[in-house]
């Protein structure tokens, strides 16, 4: 097994991930078969007890991992499927090492941080892996790991000191070690400035580790004699210092380390040359020029809770980027506080309230993504109610889907106080109910999490006929809550169709209003096995309804190759006749990052 680890300097959030990620796109499009593992210092067990505002979403496994946003990009990049041991914490190593003890594994010995903490953590590294995630039987050639937090970190401390044992432990040839690094540009100067790389590998090398590749961060490409500095001072030959400047969008950045050879700098530090071929990213290259050239847009209103930060919904939004590069769309964000939508705050701040809707009502789709908690859900209730309403197509997801049914209860079965029992437990019209199996007491894990089945009811149903007209699907789900049962018979009586349930046919999982262009709500989350030219079906679903695609869509069993582009091709402004087109679609966007632009309140970008 060979081992890549992936570190990082000067200051957080440079885009470890997604160099990883694309680290491991490149040695996979090199023929190797990679696995990852990322590394997350922090003292909780998982990451499914911290807020969005904390740490980014939470990214759901298959096993039910609730795991960190980075996983995410690890499972887009190389379309594989990973598992909770993929994803180590401070909280997973202490727990086991204190559960040895306490079953006397250490036979009295005095347990300490070195070395039954470095032990216990290399031990878990060299235990997943092994472990095959790509379909395939056998271990991969190539594991990538990625140490999160910045070197220096107090409480990275015991994994960098693991780190350096395991290097020494797997022997030279098998170990590369790549520390990304920020290379700043003074606007006063507009000069590239070395010292903070400098310190970083310092910091790094007293440590116990040794880069063998530089990738440094910067707004543009390193200049020669910048190069020529780090690598007199860092002790790193000057191939093997890679620019990672501003792109257009991450998918740039495979194709960016293949130019700059990082690839060859990897495998001769791993002893493969002579195994790995050049690398192919041929769809890869197509498929990234293709969304740099497209011209018409696609507007989909977000309305959620946290939209002050777009890593909250990092996944839904890559999900409506696949589905919108395969229909040829230019994805237009419009992010909408939910709460800005309810009567409140037409009294309390009226310029917001109005700014929301005139983002809701410009939009040529909805989508409600999950959520937890009560806050904004009148305004999820109004944005799903605008949509079935005004015949726009609309998406709800988990929370998204349940508030649509809230909403249909309230509106057309005239049951006014229809509401879920975590938001009002005294209803007396609970449409949406705690799951029996559910803890009240401890909230870590005790949802229903990871892939799930749910079977197709009705076969002439649009999201049966996205999914290609299979009996059932698996996708993931993290949830508390569900659709009261025993209310669905009078629900579909007045014309809201339940197409989806789990093996039981008592758990409703998907919703469809059948006269609509396109309204769907499911109880899963799509976006988690959504991937870069395989979109997710109903993201598919929700971007072709849009653009008038979506009868192409439904009709063509392999939906993916009946929208995508076999080759390069650039709109011109010639677009197709919109099924649904509501707002003025030429107004401008304020914001770009990773090919998506975002209109909203400015913070998010």
């Amino acid at each position: 097994m060979k081992y890549v680890l992936v570190t990082g300097g000067v200051v957080s959030g440079l885009g470890k991930g997604v160099t990883a990620s694309s680290i491991g796109l490149l040695l996979k499009a090199c023929g190797l078969r990679v696995t990852s593992i990322k590394i997350d210092p922090y003292l909780n067990t998982d990451a499914g007890t911290m807020s969005p505002f904390e740490h980014g979403e939470v990214f759901v496994l298959d096993d039910g991992g609730e795991v960190d946003l980075d996983l995410g990009n690890y499972e887009r990049f190389l379309d594989i499927k990973l598992t909770r041991d993929n994803n180590i914490t401070t909280g997973k190593i202490y727990q086991s090492v204190i559960d040895k003890e306490r079953r006397g594994d250490y036979l009295g010995k005095t347990v300490q941080v070195v070395p039954h903490i470095t032990d216990a953590i290399q031990e878990w590294i060299e235990r997943v892996a092994i472990v095959p995630v790509d379909g395939k039987e056998g271990p991969a050639d190539v594991c990538v790991i990625e140490l999160g937090g910045t070197i220096g970190d107090i409480e990275s401390m015991p994994f960098i000191e693991a780190l350096g044992q395991f290097s020494y432990h797997v022997g030279p040839g098998n170990f590369c070690l790549i520390h990304v690094s920020l290379v700043p540009v003074l606007n006063v100067v507009g000069e590239q400035k070395t010292k903070p790389t400098q310190h970083s590998v310092r910091g790094l090398r007293g440590l116990g580790l040794t880069p063998n590749i530089l990738a440094c961060r910067s707004t543009k490409a390193l200049d020669e004699n910048v190069t020529i500095k780090l690598s007199q001072f860092c002790h790193v030959p000057a191939e093997n210092i890679i620019t990672l400047y501003d792109v257009p969008n991450i998918w740039h950045i495979p194709l960016l380390l293949r130019d700059q050879k990082a690839h060859e700098a990897i495998l001769k530090s791993l002893n493969l040359m002579g195994v790995a071929r050049e690398p192919n990213l041929k769809e890869w290259t197509i498929r990234t020029e293709a969304c740099d050239m497209l011209y018409n847009p696609v507007r989909i209103a977000m309305v959620g809770k946290y939209t002050g930060l777009s890593d909250a919904y990092l996944s839904v939004l890559k999900a409506l980027l696949h589905a919108s590069v395969a229909c040829r769309r230019k994805l237009i964000v419009e992010w909408i506080a939910a709460g800005d939508l309810e009567d409140v705050t037409a009294k309390e701040a009226p310029d917001a309230h109005k700014a929301a809707w005139d983002r809701l009502k410009g939009a040529d789709g909805i989508l409600v993504p999950g959520g937890f908690g009560d806050r904004g859900v009148q305004g999820k209730i109004l944005a799903a109610k605008y949509a079935r309403e005004k015949n726009v197509p609309f998406l709800g997801i988990c929370l998204g889907m349940q508030i649509a049914v809230i909403e249909f209860a309230r509106s057309i079965l005239g049951w006014q106080d229809a509401n879920s029992t975590e938001f009002d437990p005294e209803t007396k019209n609970p449409c949406v109910i705690f799951m029996p199996e559910g803890s009240k007491t401890h909230m870590g894990g005790t949802m229903r999490l990871g892939s799930r089945r749910t079977y197709f009811r009705l076969a002439d149903c649009k999201s049966a006929k996205l999914y290609g007209g299979m009996k059932f699907v698996d996708e993931r789900h993290r949830h508390r809550y569900e659709v009261n049962p025993d209310m669905t018979s009078q629900l579909e009586d007045a014309g809201l169709s339940f197409v989806g349930k789990d093996e039981t046919g008592r758990r409703m999982e998907i919703v469809e209003l059948p006269d609509h262009p396109y309204f769907i709500g499911v109880q899963f989350h799509p976006e988690f096995k959504s991937r870069p030219g395989k979109p997710s079906p109903l993201f598919l679903g929700l971007i072709a309804a849009v653009c008038g695609q979506l009868e192409v869509v439904l009709q063509n069993n392999d939906h993916v190759s009946s929208v995508v582009p076999k080759t390069i091709v650039t709109s011109n402004g010639q677009s197709m006749m919109k099924a649904h087109q509501n707002g003025n679609a030429t107004k401008h966007s304020n914001g770009l990052v990773n090919g998506v632009y975002s209109n909203g309140n400015g913070v998010h970008f």
